[in-house]
């Protein structure tokens, strides 16, 4: 770094980065209307918008008398998970919750595009570290002391070749997201079609062929309706409890104190925290790993690929189809393939079910659906040949979403690589663009 012509080190304050606190209150929720963004919407240095609270656009125009975001602005988190950030993008209309603040950069000295990825380097986290105040429930932040961050960054046109290198990455992954995106509300489309608003059957009904639909698979939709435990559903469909047309397991945690249960790691073991925050509903891989020994320890033993994992607990509903296979912990329940219905089937069930399941949970300390009360759920049940239909379409829809986040994973473990290496001087621009150019 040090040794890199044209490089400074300077405070924010003195590179002309200015700090903009936010408004300290919380406005009411509205069921429509402008996002207010949290904590909780802050992932991977982006804004994510899902589960967002909305605000009326009188309390939009209050709550930005003080801050109103602007493009390339960096949001900070203040207090818990202090240091964390996302940068605003263009055309964001927002407002700024409490415990966060907004770095912005007048350009003079550090280009608003090259801040984003300056605040996720890691002498951004020694600085953070620094000036941490540790407390008994969060740590947190100061706002008089993050302009005294100091921190070393390049002249301005090496800034812009690496904020464009890094944001070329990003960008290429925050398409194929987008794609997935769409592939899987296509699936879900067609799940809540054939099997929620069963639009063949009423098409039929009415004498009309069901749009867009191929005449064989027309003819595996009944032309009416019966009375079921479920209301209306179509003539000859099946209600049965959903522990007879699956098999649900659980799992269990090898006892930790002992070694020998995880060393060496062998075979892929999830807990929910690995779903928290995925980016996709596919598990690729397991932050812990056990060894022979510790899989011998979990009754229900090594799930196959395809099996849905669906946490029953500290939250219940993340959903997830396991890509590999793996064993579990207790915190879920894990729908194996080859029942009645397929595990893809079940995502979309789980999904348009969840305020049923959640309703069946109980818990002094934390709410927890058990196998017991999951399974004497109704659940319907089409035709085999009809399952057949809709898992040919969504599995080819879902092998894309797969392929898609695999590419997604490989690319943000290059940015996350490059990052650091970059922003310290340590990796230089030919030589990062050349793992760019290589990537697929």
């Amino acid at each position: 770094m040090g040794s890199e012509a044209g490089w400074k080190q300077l405070t924010l304050k003195a590179a002309g980065v200015a700090l903009i606190d936010c408004d300290h209150r919380t406005p009411a929720a509205a069921d429509e209307g402008i996002p207010y963004i949290a904590i909780p919407q802050l992932r991977d240095g982006h804004i994510v918008l899902d589960g967002v609270r909305r605000i009326s656009e009188g309390d939009y125009i209050e709550w930005t008398k003080k801050l109103s975001p602007q493009a390339d602005d960096v949001i900070v988190v203040r207090r818990c998970n202090s240091g964390e950030s996302a940068h605003v993008p263009a055309n964001l209309k927002c407002a700024i919750g409490q415990n966060l603040v907004v770095l912005r950069s007048d350009g003079s000295k550090i280009l608003p595009q090259y801040l984003r990825w300056l605040v996720r380097g890691a002498e951004w986290w020694s600085e953070v570290g620094k000036y941490i105040n540790v407390g008994a429930v969060f740590d947190s932040l100061r706002c008089r002391d993050i302009p005294n961050f100091e921190l070393p960054f390049p002249p301005l046109d090496q800034q812009r070749e690496i904020a464009a290198i890094l944001a070329s990455i990003d960008d290429r992954i925050t398409l194929l997201r987008e794609t997935n995106a769409i592939l899987e509300a296509i699936a879900q489309a067609l799940f809540k079609s054939w099997f929620v608003d069963f639009d063949p059957v009423r098409a039929k009904m009415e004498g009309r062929t069901p749009e867009g639909m191929a005449e064989a698979t027309a003819a595996l939709f009944p032309d009416g309706f019966e009375t079921s435990e479920l209301g209306e559903v179509p003539r000859g469909w099946r209600v049965m409890p959903v522990g007879d047309a699956i098999e649900a397991v659980g799992g269990a945690t090898p006892d930790t104190k002992n070694e020998a249960f995880w060393e060496p790691p062998v075979h892929c073991w999830t807990s929910p925290k690995d779903l928290s925050g995925i980016a996709a509903p596919v598990l690729l891989d397991t932050e812990r790993k056990v060894s022979n020994q510790g899989l011998a320890k979990i009754g229900s033993g090594l799930l196959p690929p395809g099996t849905l994992l669906m946490s029953s607990r500290a939250p219940i509903g993340y959903l997830a189809l396991a890509q590999v296979p793996l064993a579990i912990n207790q915190g879920y329940i894990a729908m194996l393939p080859g029942g009645l219905l397929p595990p893809l089937y079940m995502y979309f069930w789980c999904r348009q079910n969840m305020d049923g399941i959640k309703g069946r949970a109980n818990g002094s300390t934390f709410m927890e659906i058990s196998k017991k009360a999951f399974r004497p759920i109704p659940v319907l049940v089409p035709s085999p040949e009809l399952m057949n239909a809709f898992t040919a379409t969504a599995d080819a829809l879902f092998a894309r979403l797969t392929a898609n986040e695999q590419q997604a994973q490989t690319l943000s473990t290059l940015r996350n690589t490059l990052l650091p290496r970059l922003i310290s001087g340590q990796l230089r621009l030919p030589e990062a663009a050349s793992f760019e150019v290589a990537t697929p």
